[in-house]
C-alpha cells in the first residue's frame, strides 16, 4: 500500500504547451504531487508510462495522430494507469469524455475556454492526488435495458450521490431498474457540458426514463432525474406533490451540484425517503444524509471493494449515515426492496 507521505507521480499528456503548463503550475502548488515528465503526443506518453512508472495520467481527449480515447483504450490493455482525462465542455467533447469513462478512466474534467484561465484546474491536484489510489476495472460491456418486472411502488422516492466513479457505478445500479422504478433524484459531480450527454447516454442504456431535471418538474414513476448542474444545485420540494425544485445558490463545500443540498432539502420528509451514497471522494452529502436517516430515511452506502474512490461513501459509514457498505451489484436490489409496496 502507497504511503501517504510519498508524493504521487504524475505524467502530463496534451499537445498543447499551454496547456501543459497550466496544469503543471497548478500542481506544484501541492506537496502531494510531483510531475515526472509531460508529453504531446500518445507515442511519447506510451514511452514515458513505461519510463517513468507514473501514479497517474492527465491525458487530452484531443490529440494529433492517436488521440486520447485510441491511447486510453491500449493503455488499459496492456499496463493499465489511473487516468483524469481532459477534455473540451462542447456536446462532442463531453460525449468523448463519457466514454472515456467507460473504457475505464477515472474522472474527466473540462479544459478552460478564453478568459476562464485563471481559475481553471483549481481542483484538479485534489482529484489527481485520490484517483492515484483509485481502484481500477476492467472495461465492461454496455448495461442492457432491464425487462419490465413486477414492482409496485409504496410511494418513497430515491436519492443517490455519487462523483468519483460514480458514472461506471450509475450505470450498474439503474441497469437493475425496473422501467417502473421509484422516481429517482441523482447528484453527480460532473461538468454542465457533461451532465447533458450523460443523461442522454444513461436514458439509452437503462429502462426507466433518464431526464435532466428541470424546475417545478413533478416527480413521476419510471423516472429518473439528473441534476442538472452549472448555477443550480438539485432539491426535492415536497409541500404538495414530490416536484424537483433548482436552487441557484452558490457551491456548498466546493460542489455544485452538491449532494448535501439534495439530500438536505428531503430531511422534512426523511420517512419517505431512500437515500444511496455512492463511490466518490471527499464528504459531500454525509452529514445530511446522517439527519436523513435520524429522521427516518432508509439509507445506503457502496462498499469499499466496489468504489473507485473510497472516500464519500466511508464518510457515510463513519458518521452513521449508514450501517455498513453493500456491493454496487446489490444496491439496486436493496433500494427496491424499501419502496416497494
Amino acid at each position: 500500500m502507497r504511503s501517504p507521505d510519498v508524493p504521487r507521480k504524475v505524467l502530463i499528456v496534451d499537445d498543447s504547451r499551454t496547456i501543459r503548463r497550466l496544469i503543471k503550475s497548478r500542481l506544484s502548488r501541492d506537496p502531494r504531487i510531483v510531475v515526472v515528465g509531460e508529453a504531446e503526443d500518445a507515442y511519447q506518453a506510451k514511452r514515458l508510462v513505461s519510463e517513468l512508472s507514473p501514479d497517474v495520467l492527465t491525458l487530452d481527449i484531443e490529440m494529433p495522430g492517436m488521440n486520447g480515447l485510441e491511447f486510453l483504450r491500449k493503455l488499459m490493455r496492456v499496463r493499465p494507469v489511473p487516468v483524469v482525462m481532459i477534455s473540451a465542455e462542447t456536446q462532442q467533447g463531453s460525449e468523448r469524455a463519457l466514454e472515456a469513462l467507460s473504457l475505464g478512466a477515472v474522472d474527466c474534467v473540462g479544459k478552460p475556454g478564453p478568459g476562464a484561465l485563471a481559475t481553471a484546474f483549481s481542483d484538479l491536484a485534489e482529484l489527481l492526488y485520490c484517483a492515484a489510489g483509485a481502484r481500477l476495472r476492467q472495461p465492461q460491456r454496455s448495461p442492457v435495458k432491464a425487462a419490465s418486472s413486477v414492482f409496485h411502488w409504496n410511494g418513497r422516492v430515491v436519492l443517490v450521490g455519487s462523483s468519483t466513479g460514480g458514472v461506471d457505478a450509475l450505470e450498474i445500479m439503474l441497469a437493475d431498474y425496473p422501467e417502473n422504478c421509484p422516481p429517482t433524484l441523482i447528484t453527480q459531480h460532473m461538468p454542465k457540458t457533461f451532465l447533458s450527454s450523460f443523461a442522454r447516454r444513461l436514458d439509452s442504456k437503462v429502462a426507466p426514463h433518464v431526464v435532466l431535471a428541470e424546475d417545478g418538474m413533478g416527480l413521476e414513476q419510471g423516472k429518473v432525474y439528473l441534476a442538472p448542474g452549472g448555477e443550480t444545485h438539485l432539491t426535492l420540494d415536497w409541500r404538495a406533490a414530490p416536484l424537483c425544485r433548482l436552487l441557484w445558490s452558490e457551491k456548498c463545500g466546493g460542489y455544485r451540484p452538491s449532494v448535501e443540498v439534495l439530500f438536505r432539502s428531503a430531511i422534512p420528509w426523511a420517512n419517505r425517503i431512500s437515500a444511496v451514497m455512492l463511490t466518490g471522494m471527499g464528504r459531500d452529502g454525509a452529514a445530511a444524509m446522517r439527519r436523513l436517516r435520524d429522521g427516518g430515511a432508509e439509507c445506503f452506502a457502496q462498499d469499499e471493494a466496489t468504489s473507485a474512490v473510497y472516500g464519500m461513501p466511508r464518510a457515510a459509514i463513519e458518521n452513521g449515515a449508514a450501517d455498513r457498505g453493500l456491493p454496487i451489484t446489490e444496491i439496486a436490489s436493496a433500494v427496491l426492496g424499501t419502496a416497494q409496496s
